[in-house]
């Protein structure tokens, strides 16, 4: 029994190692999502002052989406943080409290969909192990303890239609631009069923 508890102290200073890593490649992952996200508003603009409504809207998808990976890594960085100061108590997760286990879910929700940060894969691995099949089942989905909204920023729809209004408006009135969203249900109406081009 003394062997497995110092196996599992030895997985814990891994975890604790990994999420370190993590939070340095995530001060670097920001940096393109910002620059992008920056380029994408500027786009939205430019596109709006030329009159081009349907292609600025498609258009703040990028927005949206860089958007909301930024957000979500701010919870990310806040989970691996919580972890990395709480390590000790992975030692023993049926004794962790409310925060630690939602922490510990978001880092296996979020490697799932994270590409950007490849340290995340392995302390969930070894997370599983702790917490145990069904709280690591549940985490996967984005359901039990995990944060509502680290599940939302990652695998939310950045197509939906309120939300590209909402960042367009948002937009043209930081750029003085009028936008009429009924002119827009016009032309939409009179192209069928609004199969337009998608560029």
């Amino acid at each position: 029994m003394g062997f497995f508890h110092r196996k599992t102290s030895k997985q814990t200073s891994r975890v604790k190692k990994l999420l370190k890593l993590a939070l340095s490649r995530l001060a670097i992952a920001k940096r393109p999502r910002l620059a992008r996200k920056s380029i994408s508003r500027g786009d939205v603009g430019q596109l709006l002052a030329l009159g081009h409504l349907h292609r600025a809207l498609l258009r703040a998808e990028q927005v949206i989406e860089e958007d909301n990976m930024l957000q979500a890594f701010d919870i990310i960085e806040l989970n691996c943080k919580c972890l990395i100061e709480h390590a000790t108590q992975l030692d023993k997760p049926q004794e962790c409290s409310e925060d630690i286990r939602e922490a510990a879910s978001g880092i296996m929700f979020a490697a799932r969909w994270c590409g950007d940060l490849p340290e995340l894969p392995l302390p969930r691995t070894i997370l599983e192990d702790k917490f145990g099949s069904d709280f690591a089942a549940a985490a996967k989905e984005g359901t039990g303890v995990v944060d509502p909204m680290l599940v939302w920023k990652l695998s939310g729809d950045r197509t939906n239609m309120e939300l590209k209004k909402k960042v367009t408006k948002e937009i043209a009135t930081k750029n003085n631009i009028l936008v009429d969203f009924l002119e827009l249900q016009e032309a939409v109406k009179q192209d069928g069923n609004g199969n337009g081009s998608h560029c």
